[in-house]
């Protein structure tokens, strides 16, 4: 009797096993992310909306994917920030014959964006919009759209802006990588967007006049002073594209939603020799453009070790 026993909880333990076993394995292959052929459009041109109030994060707008319209504008919004939290923006990156999606998080500092110039404090790396001071966010004036009659913690520190409106990490993108620092930061614990950015997003994607294939790339609403307000005088159009917009051949970029896994070799290939095809059709910066943008990031890195630096001897104090 007690052999039958002790094999029947052997038998129960190795069920169990082989159930969290498969479980696991489900969880990983129903990761699911979403990749693309086409390069999203270049980010329009846009003035930010005034800061509503304190406490209020700035997040900048982005393009996102619709499995039938194709790209859309997700209007750059203010948020209410967890305190003592930064928004780490997400970015568009190439490889493998794909463009992917890597999505944003909040955390105690930025981390890597891939390089991408969304303005407004994000110039490629770090963020120079403001800073917390206990359980107060400090605006920087220099680079934010803030009222002092609203919102009192302000300060002003020059920061280096430049002009590249390219909205991807990779080959004929931004080829930029993450630093030491920022590497360390994506180890840290981080919260998913906000339930309030979700449907700010899920708003723009049932918005037709923030489609590329409508709006060209300079969308009609291109900011907005709160999330999902569409309307009203704190929107902001778009002023320009950031480059010259042109729609895929085929009319909508074909996707794949998947677990990331992209290791075959033939497919790779085929992949790539038409992604080429798809990028050489596609304007490419100039050199004058290029050797801007290589000078800003530089001094965007420079800038962002000596503010890592004062942050830390403040810290010490």
């Amino acid at each position: 009797m007690k052999r039958s026993v002790r094999w029947l909880v052997l038998g129960f333990l190795m069920l169990t096993v082989s159930v969290l076993s498969l479980s696991t394995a489900s969880s990983a292959e129903i990761a699911v992310g979403i990749s693309v052929r086409i390069g999203p459009p270049a980010l329009p041109v846009y003035a930010q909306p005034i800061c509503p109030g304190p406490g209020y994060f700035w997040t900048p707008g982005y393009w996102a994917w619709n499995d039938v319209g194709g790209y859309y504008w997700v209007p750059g919004t203010w948020v209410i920030a967890p305190v003592g939290m930064l928004w780490t923006p997400g970015y568009w990156s190439w490889g493998g014959g794909f463009y992917r999606w890597h999505s944003g998080y909040w955390g105690p500092h930025v981390g890597f964006y891939g390089g991408i110039n969304y303005g407004f404090g994000y110039g490629g790396v770090g963020f120079f919009g403001g800073e917390w001071r206990g359980g107060a966010f400090f605006y920087n004036r220099a680079v934010v759209n803030v009222n002092v009659t609203n919102v009192r913690n302000v300060y002003n520190r020059t920061v280096i802006v430049n002009n590249v409106h390219t909205s991807f990490n990779g080959p004929g993108g931004i080829e930029a990588r993450p630093t030491r620092e920022e590497e360390a930061y994506s180890r840290e614990p981080h919260t998913a967007a906000l339930a309030a950015q979700s449907e700010h997003e899920h708003a723009a994607s049932q918005n037709r006049q923030l489609f590329a294939s409508e709006n060209h790339g300079r969308p009609a609403v291109a900011a907005t002073g709160r999330p999902g307000e569409f309307s009203g005088h704190n929107v902001e159009r778009a002023r320009a594209a950031g480059e010259p917009y042109r729609e895929p051949k085929n009319g909508r970029a074909d996707s794949a939603r998947n677990s990331g896994n992209f290791n075959n070799r033939a497919t790779a290939r085929s992949e790539n020799r038409e992604n080429r095809r798809q990028l050489s059709d596609s304007p490419k910066p100039s050199k004058q453009e290029k050797q801007a943008q290589k000078r800003a990031e530089k001094a965007n890195r420079a800038q962002a070790k000596a503010e890592q630096k004062r942050n830390a001897r403040e810290g010490r104090r």
